[in-house]
């Protein structure tokens, strides 16, 4: 099951880490697990996007870490306001980061240090206004 793919101390660290990033950004991130995708894997975390309604974040900049564990597979995918902020290659970027993180099989680096990635190009774009509202979870979820 991808929910016993990692501890509770890693989902711990991966939950911090997206409380981290949004720390300092109105941006929301979030990751979702699952065990297999059938599909393209970027197909699949666009529905996976618009099932969790991250589509619906006021400044559509919402972030979403999709991983199918068993598949080795995984994609994020940026809302719109974020995809026209970022340089084109910078998702490529930090899934290369990533990938050298899981190949020596530690996910909960990979991810973490993804989602500070995120964060941080998240914080430069859309900053903190005293106003905001986490508007997505930051618990994992789980397919």
């Amino acid at each position: 099951m991808a929910k016993d793919a990692f501890t509770e101390e890693e989902k711990k660290r991966i939950i911090n880490a997206i409380k981290e990033a949004e720390r300092n950004t109105s941006g929301e991130i979030q990751v979702h697990l699952e065990n297999h995708c059938k599909e393209d894997v970027m197909d699949h975390a666009t529905h996976i996007f618009k099932t969790l309604k991250m589509h619906k974040t006021e400044l559509r900049n919402g972030v979403l870490f999709y991983m199918a564990i068993k598949d080795h597979k995984f994609a994020i995918l940026g809302d719109a306001g974020i995809n026209n902020k970022v340089p084109e290659n910078f998702w490529d970027d930090i899934k290369e980061h990533m990938l050298s993180h899981f190949k020596n099989g530690d996910l909960t680096a990979g991810l973490s240090e993804g989602i500070k990635m995120a964060g941080e190009q998240l914080a430069a774009h859309f900053p903190y206004q005293k106003d905001d509202e986490n508007e997505l979870p930051d618990e994992i979820s789980f397919g």
